[in-house]
């Protein structure tokens, strides 16, 4: 009993040992295109979905789209071709949510920039100053900036506690914030009010250039729009009429549609690449 004894506890400090000295496992790295798509449903409005939540939501939606088309019109290829549409439906509602909420909080972050200005020259610490956002800051943007307050209180850890703010708002102006705060914070300076007064007035002339020229071509792109769903809309009132379907139910029909859901495509592509105004990226990730 003795001998058992001392063999488990020679192996329990033998665990204990290899624990300690063992190098800790490689961070799990998410590719950039998995990375993109949690920022975009962030900005969207709905952190709590995961990509590979909406994946499934976008491959489910292809797939009831494709069996109840099938059994409408009996013809495979305009089942698959509305079905792909319907697959793309999710994420095109999830980006098109993100586009309105970036405008929307385009307009705030100036806001944000003179909160944090002038409780510095009120002389709140930083933490403070940023925690005191969550408060007095714009209404859709305090729930983040509580819980940063939270956070730095349980933890009292600044910078993770900025690097989660991040991850809350996934916002390419707030993270040119952060990292502001984070370096002041860490070698000091002077500079910051001056800095985000600067700041301040760049957003603001930028949401004034941006909102006048979404005004002057949002009636462009709405009508280009119009004109690439068009051709699909009467498809789907043809495939009402079973002698209509009937004509896409052999190789050239699924041909044609084939080409015509190619230059659909790429005409859609080509208007909002041209039409596209430039984003900003997240490079302080």
């Amino acid at each position: 009993m003795g001998v058992v004894t001392g063999l488990l506890l020679g192996a329990g400090l033998c665990l204990v040992l290899w624990a300690v000295t063992s190098p800790p496992p490689p961070r799990r790295v998410r590719s950039r295109w998995s990375a993109d798509l949690a920022d975009l449903l962030v900005q969207a409005g709905a952190p709590g979905v995961s990509a590979a939540g909406l994946i499934g939501t976008c491959v489910g939606a292809g797939t009831m789209t494709f069996l109840l088309a099938l059994g409408l019109t009996r013809a495979p290829a305009i089942a698959l071709s509305f079905a792909l549409m319907a697959a793309y439906g999710p994420l095109a509602l999830v980006r098109a949510r993100a586009r309105r909420r970036r405008a929307a909080l385009r307009g705030l972050w100036p806001e944000v920039v003179d909160h944090l200005s002038s409780g510095i020259r009120a002389g709140l610490s930083l933490a403070e100053a940023v925690g005191q956002i969550g408060d007095r800051g714009p209404a859709d943007l305090r729930p983040a900036f509580r819980a940063f307050a939270e956070d730095y209180r349980a933890t009292g850890r600044f910078g993770e506690c900025l690097d989660r703010l991040k991850a809350r708002l996934a916002d390419p102006v707030a993270d040119r914030i952060v990292e502001a705060l984070r370096l002041t914070r860490e070698v000091g300076g002077t500079d910051l009010g001056r800095l985000l007064r600067t700041l301040s007035g760049f957003l603001r002339a930028d949401a004034r250039t941006r909102g006048e020229l979404e005004a002057r071509q949002s009636w462009t792109v709405n009508a280009a729009r119009l004109a690439v769903a068009a051709p699909w809309i009467v498809l789907a009132l043809l495939s009402t009429r079973p002698e209509a379907a009937s004509a896409y139910n052999t190789p050239a029909g699924a041909a044609v549609l084939g080409v015509g859901g190619g230059c659909t495509l790429v005409a859609y592509q080509l208007m909002v690449r041209i039409g596209r105004l430039p984003e900003d990226v997240r490079v302080l990730r």
